[in-house]
């Protein structure tokens, strides 16, 4: 877990322009951003006198100094545990992760997206997301937003981020939830302060308390120190609790508490400690028909439910379907070192057809698959491979060649080698290129979702929309490792 300060406001005393970079922190199986300054030093640390507090006993209490400017560069500051970059070297056909230790007091130059572990936790310097004075849809990283029924969705949101009210969001898996729970929280009065995310679904009861109310040293087992939950936290932010219809009934009841009570009492703690967050939930289920069936708790429902905000499936907003498209092709396309590519008539009706039951997460799926797929400048509909079962009987020589370098493994903590699965065919042209090509993309986005969560296999099952056992068969499939108990929880 991380503490979020405004850091790029008060670390950028030469130039107050807006910051283009910001720090994502992957700790404890979650994630938080943290907006950098265009100049200056960030200190990093388990102390809460550093500009961005990590709260991980494998970070030291003054960890490292990132330095910023028109180079990055990282300094260790004598660390227990160490700083170590991690960056792939292609070797021939495979990809090579190396890993490079940093000696104490010495600097290292970073690029944006690079991956840095500092103990157990992992940084990367990102490009920032969002414009809080942009209009919904219009500014870099904001939501894509024509269809009427959004554009009156999205201006109700802007009215309720003011307000202190709780909101429950509504919609199928991966309609964007989570993307419109970050637009209330970009425009409400919290906007400097942290936005974490909580998983419901994704641990056990026990865990799920000590994760959202923290312990005290000697709680149990395992507690060697005290440990502040999501919600101290997360202090004068805002908590989106996902999947909170899978809430177990022992925490629902101490949710409401906290609701009601706005203070929490962390596991072996003797005494409530008074908290100040802003709580939205979302969830897939009807939690109306969930209570009346006695799986959740009608007092909670009444609380959570301040105002609900219903998202359409991506199927009933058919006028948003291609520029979000061509926003995630752009991205793809750029990722790959290759122009954007246009969208055939055909390609953009066939898209607008099809049924999505996976929502934006299928469509982003289907657009990075074709845009791998596609040898030129133009997105037919035999690259969307929607029908599985006709992607299956497609002649390949009506595939246009695939680029020689489609997509590589990004870095992750979890595989020190990111070389084709052990029995794979080689790539190459014919069935057997577009089979490995398709390998790829699954691949990459198998160790991604691992690296997002930390190693935790059940939240990037979850991630991917995928069942656990699935997701367990893949990792084998691919020949990647499974994380250790240590390195995550899943």
């Amino acid at each position: 877990m991380s503490k979020e300060r405004d850091v790029a406001g008060a670390m950028s005393p030469r130039k107050p322009a807006q910051s283009v970079l910001e720090l994502a922190v992957f700790a404890g199986g979650r994630v938080s951003r943290h907006p950098l300054p265009a100049e200056g030093r960030v200190s990093l640390g388990r102390s809460n006198e550093n500009d961005v507090q990590i709260d991980d006993s494998s970070v030291s209490r003054r960890h490292a100094i990132l330095h910023l400017g028109p180079r990055i560069t990282i300094e260790d500051l004598g660390s227990a545990n160490g700083t170590r970059l991690r960056r792939e070297r292609s070797a021939g056909p495979t990809t090579k992760l190396l890993e490079l230790q940093l000696e104490p007091g010495k600097t290292m130059e970073l690029s944006v997206g690079d991956a840095v572990n500092l103990g157990s936790t992992l940084i990367v310097v990102l490009p920032r997301e969002g414009g809080a004075s942009a209009a919904p849809g219009q500014g870099q990283g904001e939501p894509i937003v024509r269809d009427p029924a959004m554009q009156r969705l999205y201006a109700l949101a802007d009215r309720v981020a003011g307000a202190p009210i709780t909101v429950l969001l509504l919609g199928e898996t991966g309609a964007g939830k989570e993307v419109l729970a970050e637009h209330i929280h970009r425009r409400s009065p919290r906007a400097q302060g942290p936005f974490l995310r909580l998983n419901c679904a994704a641990l056990s009861e026990s865990l799920l308390e000590s994760e959202l109310f923290g312990h005290e040293k000697g709680a149990f087992t395992s507690a060697g120190q005290a440990k502040p939950g999501l919600l101290e936290t997360a202090e004068k932010g805002t908590v989106l609790l996902d999947e909170v219809g899978e809430l177990p009934p022992g925490i629902q009841v101490k949710l409401l508490r906290v609701l009601e009570d706005r203070k929490v009492m962390r596991v072996g703690g003797l005494s409530p400690r008074p908290i100040d967050v802003r709580f939205l939930s979302a969830t897939n289920r009807d939690l109306a028909a969930e209570v009346k069936r006695g799986a959740f708790r009608e007092d909670l429902f009444f609380r959570l439910n301040g105002i609900a905000l219903t998202i359409p499936p991506l199927r009933a907003r058919v006028s948003e379907i291609a520029p979000l498209a061509r926003a995630m092709a752009d991205r793809t396309a750029s990722a790959l070192g290759r122009p954007a590519p246009a969208f055939a008539p055909e390609t953009l009706a066939a898209l607008e057809a099809h049924r999505w039951p996976g929502n934006i997460r299928e469509l982003r799926n289907v657009i990075e698959r074709a845009v791998v797929l596609s040898g030129g400048d133009t997105l037919l509909p035999e690259h969307l491979l929607l029908d599985a079962a006709a992607a299956a009987a497609l002649p390949v020589e009506a595939l246009p060649a695939a680029s020689p370098s489609p997509v590589e493994p990004r870095p992750s903590e979890l595989s020190a080698e990111a070389a084709p699965p052990a029995g794979a065919p080689p790539p190459a042209g014919g069935a057997g290129g577009l089979r490995s090509e398709l390998d790829a993309i699954e691949r990459r986005r198998i160790v991604d979702a691992l690296e997002r969560c930390a190693g935790n296999q059940t939240q990037a099952a979850a991630l991917l929309g995928m069942p656990r056992r699935t997701f367990v068969a893949r990792l084998n499939a691919y020949g990647i490792p499974r994380p250790r108990k240590g390195k995550g929880k899943g």
